[in-house]
């Protein structure tokens, strides 16, 4: 029992998108093995990404059928933000794969999956996408956090 209270945060910061802190946390304060760090952070954030894929979809759906019932008529302007700005420029160049590579580090994966999903209606492509990227990411963080274990040990 001991050690599901050691997995669940882990479990539950990578579900939210936050791999950059859930797999220091997991080598940090939790010690664990790495093949135990990649499985929970990995299915923690695609249990995430189904989750929100899903959410956002129907999200979108009610917005849609909201806009038109109440707002028939009432049109407003576009606002376009840096942040959408950004965004858009990052789907006109990268695509699908480019949302997904800045999702974990930039965004967040409830975010990310809303942006993919917003602009890539085919579930199973955005699911499948963020998934090798996410689970890409958190590998690449734990060997970079394994690579400097030692000299940031040093400094706390």
């Amino acid at each position: 029992m001991e050690e599901f209270w050691k997995i669940l945060p882990v479990f539950l910061t990578s579900l939210l998108g936050f791999g950059k802190v859930s797999v220091p946390s997991a080598i940090a304060l939790f010690d664990f093995n790495m093949w135990k760090v990649i499985f929970v952070t990995c299915s923690g954030s695609f249990t995430g990404i189904l989750i929100f894929t899903n959410v956002s979809a129907a999200l979108m759906k009610w917005w849609h059928n909201a806009k038109i019932k109440y707002f028939r008529n009432h049109r407003h302007p576009k606002v376009f933000t840096k942040t959408n700005r950004l965004i858009i420029r990052v789907k006109k160049r990268f695509g699908i794969w480019g949302i997904a590579f800045f999702t974990p580090i930039l965004l967040s994966i409830p975010l990310g999956t809303f942006v993919a999903e917003r602009f890539y209606k085919d579930k199973k492509k955005v699911v499948l996408v963020m998934t090798i990227v996410v689970t890409m990411w958190n590998v690449a963080i734990y060997f970079l956090l394994l690579f400097f274990y030692e000299s940031i040990m040093k400094v706390l």
